[in-house]
């Protein structure tokens, strides 16, 4: 089911981001974080709950309504340490100044940006010197995998071609590759500094149950060495990039 692939993204992506965090900030240090396109909150909420203040940043008022409802629910502690902004992550410079964050957010959102080399730099300008930049994005070195393993093999020799792809939701979008970002990061000043794939294994997950308790926890170890590991992490349908601001 589409709900578990969100579970495993984003259980993945929280460990990832942990890990990278404790790399560069002492324990206990409250950062400043801003979240772009955070959807229903997911870590944007973790964070929070952990001590750090988070900034969301949603141009979708539905979405930016779901979150409202989800903070509503969390304790008075945590409603006090996020921030929600109705805007465009194009124009973060409107609504910040540079240097405002410790860590900038922008997971599963370059995909619906045609021209996301002006966006990212935006994002760079408003991080803090040393600030992490998080991003999630398609993995265009894959779009093949998902479609072949599936048997539609018309979209699989289309998508050796192309990085435009229809999503689940039936949009036109776009993938990124890792070698194109990886020089995007360089030239504005955040260059990367480590990369991961996510759902290697269970991107094709629809209908099925989302496990539970050791059996969960065995997908998880699997994914998450499969996603820091050569070569399955390039085939993964998602890839998260750590870019830290000079």
């Amino acid at each position: 089911m589409t709900g578990g692939r969100n579970t495993v993204r984003q259980e993945l992506v929280g460990r990832q981001l942990d890990e990278q965090i404790r790399a560069r900030y002492p324990v206990g240090r409250r950062l400043r974080v801003l979240d772009v396109g955070p959807g229903q909150g997911t870590q944007a909420l973790r964070l929070a709950r952990a001590g750090h203040e988070v900034t969301g940043l949603e141009s979708d008022p539905v979405m930016l309504g779901v979150l409202r409802e989800a903070l509503a629910a969390e304790p008075e502690g945590i409603r006090e340490r996020v921030r929600l902004i109705e805007g465009d992550g194009r124009e973060t410079g409107v609504h910040f100044t540079p240097g405002s964050f410790d860590i900038v957010l922008c997971h599963g959102v370059l995909m619906y940006v045609p021209e996301p080399d002006p966006m990212l730099a935006g994002l760079a300008r408003v991080l803090a010197p040393g600030g992490l930049l998080s991003l999630l994005v398609r993995n265009a070195d894959a779009l093949a995998m998902r479609p072949g393993l599936a048997g539609d093999w018309d979209t699989a020799l289309a998508a050796f071609d192309s990085p435009a792809y229809t999503n689940r939701i039936g949009l036109e979008v776009r993938a990124d590759r890792l070698e194109t970002l990886t020089g995007t990061l360089a030239g504005i000043g955040a260059p990367l500094q480590g990369w991961y794939g996510v759902r290697v294994f269970t991107d094709l997950a629809d209908g099925r149950p989302v496990p539970a308790g050791a059996e969960l926890e065995r997908l998880l170890l699997a994914e998450e060495r499969a996603g820091r590991t050569d070569p399955y992490r390039a085939v993964a349908a998602l890839l998260h990039l750590c870019g830290v601001r000079g």
